[in-house]
């Protein structure tokens, strides 16, 4: 076998074991896992620890980007809508018991998001307070006494708060770092750019096509309806299902985000097949946005080219000086996602035109881009004079692995990563649709 061949299938069998527990055992398990970028942040694996650096290695530099934390929903439609559909249908009769009682939950939630839309929310705080403590004690070199910290965000305040929330935990840790931090519509051309050329063939025909088959192959949208609805004429009429459906499993996914979790659910509208159908279907979206699906061309990861340049770039810089601490990135998950494809980390940069089998190759949104995602790519080195310095990438604070050769366990040369990286996109660009 040949050495890229052989590379590309250990990658390959790294991704599955990592992704060994598929989704469906997964929702068992914990159902709001199948809230895709509903998710709240889960923190680290439970149980698996960092894989300990080669001897005499220390960590001297971490390069981010994050996505904001929890927040609440960003459009008045999320709430309203399917608010409305149901006000007029109680006005006529039309709702089940569970229906009414579906009614006030809607009337609660929108009520606790009222005047919020879109903002970060407590448990948004404590993500970020979290992911920089742990941050923290895994790297205490980086974070020394003198170390500096950069930190950037996009200029959504949610984004700004997410950041600031952990530049105070760290500073908090550590009184002596030296913060600098700025929101600027200057960095927005890499921390929040959608490059155009490969964003003007994300939906072609082909790939609208394929997202609706696979919708109406494997969603039940007649099953909810009836557990809402007492008259399925009224509804074949005069209600919009599919939309309904959707808004309902997004508000069923978003109550894990605020203090909706400790009062209502809307979890109860779905049995287990109807989870797992409304998540495959989000899946192949968020694949065909933003992955490399040969459909629309398989260069839509190649959007976020400008900001992996940009990390290189800083990542080559800071490597030259003696103490460079960290570059923090704050966004959002539409960045995030496209950007671990990119990257082609635990074999996200998977091309495939079947949809049907997207999760059974690996490819599972709601592991890549929870609120609060993140990638740190932490460098480590013998000592200032070392120019050869080895890399390890976290893929929210958990190892993961590229389809080249490691250096040890999943400890890279950040020339060889570097290498992969600018080669990638290079070919990606030259790549017809």
């Amino acid at each position: 076998m040949r050495p890229a061949a052989a590379l590309a299938l250990a990658a390959a069998m790294a991704c599955c074991a990592a992704a060994a527990q598929t989704p469906r055992q997964d929702f068992k398990a914990d159902i709001r896992l199948s809230a895709s970028n509903y998710l709240a942040y889960p923190g680290p694996a439970p149980g698996r620890t960092l894989t300990p650096a080669p001897d005499s290695l220390k960590p001297f530099y971490i390069s981010h980007y994050g996505r904001h934390g929890s927040r609440f929903l960003i459009g008045h439609d999320e709430y309203d809508e399917p608010l409305r559909i149901l006000l007029r249908a109680d006005s006529l009769g039309k709702l089940t018991l569970r229906g009414r009682d579906l009614l006030r939950r809607l009337r609660w939630m929108r009520s606790e998001a009222a005047g919020r839309l879109g903002e970060l929310t407590e448990v948004g705080f404590r993500q970020h307070r979290g992911i920089a403590r742990r941050m923290y004690s895994r790297f205490p070199e980086v974070f020394a006494e003198g170390a500096h910290v950069d930190a950037r965000s996009t200029v959504v305040i949610r984004c700004i708060l997410s950041m600031e929330e952990e530049l105070h935990e760290l500073l908090r840790l550590n009184p002596a770092l030296s913060v600098s931090h700025d929101a600027s519509r200057h960095d927005m051309a890499y921390m929040n750019y959608a490059d155009t050329a490969p964003r003007a063939t994300a939906w072609t025909a082909a790939a609208d096509s394929a997202a609706t088959a696979l919708y109406d192959d494997i969603v039940d949208t007649v099953k909810v309806m009836r557990r809402i609805f007492n008259d399925m004429d009224y509804v074949r009429r005069s209600v919009p299902m599919r939309r309904l459906n959707d808004r309902l499993f997004r508000l069923a996914s978003a109550t894990q985000n605020s203090r909706a979790r400790y009062n209502i659910t809307f979890y109860d509208l779905f049995d287990d097949s109807d989870v797992y159908a409304n998540w495959r279907a989000a899946n192949a979206r968020w694949y065909l946005a933003y992955g490399c699906c040969p459909l629309n061309g398989g260069r839509q990861p190649l959007t976020q080219r400008n900001l992996l340049s940009r990390i290189i770039a800083e990542a080559d810089s800071c490597a030259a000086l003696p103490h460079p601490g960290a570059s923090l990135r704050f966004g959002h998950e539409t960045v995030l996602l496209p950007l671990v494809c990119l990257m082609n980390l635990d074999g996200y940069g998977l091309a495939t035109a079947d949809l049907k089998k997207l999760d059974r190759r690996g490819w599972a949104d709601y592991r890549v881009f929870p609120m609060g995602g993140n990638v740190q790519i932490v460098f480590y080195r013998r000592g200032d004079s070392d120019r050869d310095p080895l890399v390890k990438i976290l893929l929210n604070e958990n190892e993961a692995r590229l389809p080249i050769k490691a250096a040890t366990g999943p400890y890279y040369r950040w020339r060889d990563v570097r290498r992969y990286w600018l080669q990638r996109m290079e070919n990606m660009a030259k790549a017809k649709d």
